[in-house]
């Protein structure tokens, strides 16, 4: 018995093999010195046994550097424009990259060909690392980007316990500050306009709403949880679903403020004033919140701290000085940033 799998094998399964992680395959792989020489002959007998052959542009290009760094952002131009977090997000990495001598490369990934063709892109090594923002539970490009032997930062993650290294913010802890807020001011009916439950940012901030509902000691119910999209017109939807529904709720928490916009301009037309009928708080701080009639109250998290920290991340990994994968651990980098009220008139 040889111990070769049929069909072709994948950089992950030597990992497996060889009980390390897929960044120690990829630095052997690449020639890399920064792996021991036990570690090194196990990738090497696990290559040898799976019969796993690496991409050979990959391999040719290995010692070459492009100082280019793709941001990849798998939505629309649309919703990249109209959202203030992605602007901050590339803010802090552009500020991050440019004081690395590094270009930024903006790519879009809306579709299934895009994604392939950006998979070309990364295979030819025309950049050096990519940073992934805006991350859904299904997206196979963090695992593809390093099968290629590039390394990956992701903004936020697609689970609990994602593979990839990422830098995230505290989105459960931003659910339960804003419903303890509201609860704190004598609100009983308390709302929720979630974003896509596909994404784990979703999800976390609703999995904060729940918790602290259960800490205030209010009767949760489903009638009180609509789902949003983190756009404007998703947010004005759901507003609309929640009043019909639950038309005594005095209180909503939306999971963005670009949805508690929307959710604001619904409860106007339905006659009920912010915050005296209904109070409305937001999350990100953005300069929506800021100028809304009245201010939203809103859960600030650093988006631009963070766009500088997936840098920095990416950086010290292409330096040979990042904890990605430790050896025989696999084990990714991963910051969370802390999240904080601030209080506006909405609530």
């Amino acid at each position: 018995m040889s111990g070769r799998h049929s069909g072709r094998p994948t950089l992950e399964q030597v990992a497996v093999r060889a009980g390390v992680g897929r960044g120690t395959v990829s630095r052997v792989i690449n020639g890399s010195p920064r792996v021991s020489e036990q570690a090194r002959e196990a990738v090497r007998r696990a290559i040898e046994e799976l019969g796993y052959v690496p991409n050979q542009a990959a391999r040719t290009l290995a010692g070459s550097r492009t100082d280019a760094i793709a941001l990849v952002i798998p939505e629309t131009e649309a919703r990249l424009f109209a959202e203030p977090y992605f602007l901050d997000i590339i803010r802090g990495i552009s500020a991050e990259l440019g004081a690395a001598d590094q270009q930024l490369l903006l790519t879009l990934v809306r579709t299934e060909r895009e994604r392939q063709r950006f998979e070309q892109y990364v295979a030819a090594r025309r950049v050096d690392g990519v940073l992934l923002a805006s991350v859904h539970a299904d997206d196979p490009l963090p695992e593809r980007v390093r099968e290629l032997g590039l390394p990956v930062v992701l903004n936020g993650r697609r689970t609990a316990d994602e593979a990839a290294p990422y830098v995230d913010s505290d989105n459960a802890g931003a659910g339960r500050a804003a419903v303890a807020h509201l609860a704190a001011g004598g609100r009983r009916r308390i709302a929720t306009i979630t974003g896509p439950l596909d994404m784990y940012v979703a999800r976390a901030r609703l999995d904060g709403y729940r918790e602290g509902v259960a800490a205030a000691g209010l009767a949760p119910d489903e009638l009180l949880v609509a789902t949003g999209d983190f756009t404007e017109e998703g947010g004005r939807c759901a507003m609309r679903a929640l009043i019909e529904r639950a038309p005594d709720l005095d209180a909503v928490f939306a999971a963005s403020d670009v949805m508690a916009a929307g959710a604001r301009g619904v409860l106007r037309e339905a006659g009920r004033r912010v915050p005296e009928d209904v109070a409305l708080v937001g999350v990100d701080d953005s300069a929506v919140a800021r100028l809304m009639d009245p201010p939203l109250t809103s859960v600030r998290q650093p988006i631009e701290e963070m766009g500088r920290t997936m840098a920095r991340m990416l950086l010290r990994e292409l330096a040979g000085e990042g904890e990605g994968e430790r050896e025989g651990e696999g084990r990714a980098a991963r910051q969370v940033l802390p999240t904080e009220l601030v209080v506006r008139a909405s609530s």
